[in-house]
């Protein structure tokens, strides 16, 4: 296991070449950083949930940042999962979840970040965007249903929406959850095998990967295009749900440490206090 977070940082981020970012030159089942399922499943339980769980608590506490993981992919890379098994690590009452699938009417009438903006945490929060603002680039580039102009003017507005997140005091953690064709493939008829799974099954995800290159295509030319120092983009390989699961668990902790939270510390007369705790004689 790699003995710097910074390393598996580096290792992970989105590298733009020629203003694009190639994912097909990204693995969807490398490990870098961990290389054995069961140590990376023990450091995930024994180390990275207590550390999340402390370090949060830390964040409620001091209730003046917060932290924004955004979770991207296509269906069935895993973003449900990490939620699952890495988000819950933390206390429920401090996390907001959100999902952002194709807007209602009166959402599609609006601004399209005005109901992102609505659920951005709060300070002391760590919130969850479980698919976000991306969707409104990435599906019209793929499907080419949108003008270029507009969906440039939506890339800008969105640099701009997150550097005004950060210079808030939101800490932004993007995440792709990088997953291969035969891998979602395998995904998809596990959903149909199992009575528990079949309801995350829509019919339409197998027209989504009839477009899988423009896909792709359109999630490397988005990431290139958002992923400055404040905000980078993170390439996760997918394929193997335990390691999705701890080098995602990896960022969120270093993520945390990195703001060096502390618990506030009131100025209480303690000894005065004590004395008002103490039973009658």
């Amino acid at each position: 296991m790699t003995s710097d977070p910074r390393s598996l940082e580096r290792e992970l981020r989105a590298r733009p070449d020629d203003g694009v970012v190639n994912l097909a030159g990204y693995s969807t089942v490398d490990t870098p950083g961990v290389s054995d399922e069961d140590d990376a499943n023990d450091e995930l339980e024994a180390s990275f949930r207590p550390r999340l769980y402390d370090l949060h608590d830390r964040l409620m506490a001091e209730e003046q940042r917060s932290v924004l993981l955004v979770l991207q992919g296509l269906d069935a890379s895993g973003k449900g999962g990490t939620i699952k098994h890495v988000v819950i690590a933390m206390n429920p009452s401090g996390v907001s979840t959100a999902s952002f699938v194709a807007p209602t009417e009166e959402e599609a009438e609006q601004h399209f970040l005005e109901r992102i903006r609505v659920r951005v945490p709060e300070p002391g929060q760590l919130g969850v965007f479980d698919r976000s603002h991306y969707e409104d680039v990435i599906v019209p580039l793929a499907l080419r249903n949108e003008d270029e102009t507009v969906i440039d003017q939506r890339i800008d507005e969105i640099n701009e929406f997150e550097s005004e997140l950060t210079d808030g005091g939101t800490t932004i953690v993007k995440c792709l959850l990088h997953v291969s064709f035969e891998e979602q493939r395998e995904r998809f008829l596990r959903r149909l095998r199992r009575d528990d799974k079949r309801w995350k099954f829509a019919e339409e995800d197998l027209d989504t990967r009839t477009h899988w290159d423009e896909f792709q295509a359109a999630y490397g030319n988005v990431l290139a295009r958002t992923s400055p120092e404040h905000a980078p983009w993170y390439v996760i390989p997918a394929d193997h749900k335990w390691y999705r699961n701890w080098a995602v668990g990896s960022l969120l902790v270093h993520t945390l440490e990195s703001l060096a939270l502390a618990y506030p510390q009131p100025r209480f007369d303690i000894e005065s206090l004590r004395a008002r705790l103490e039973p009658p004689n």
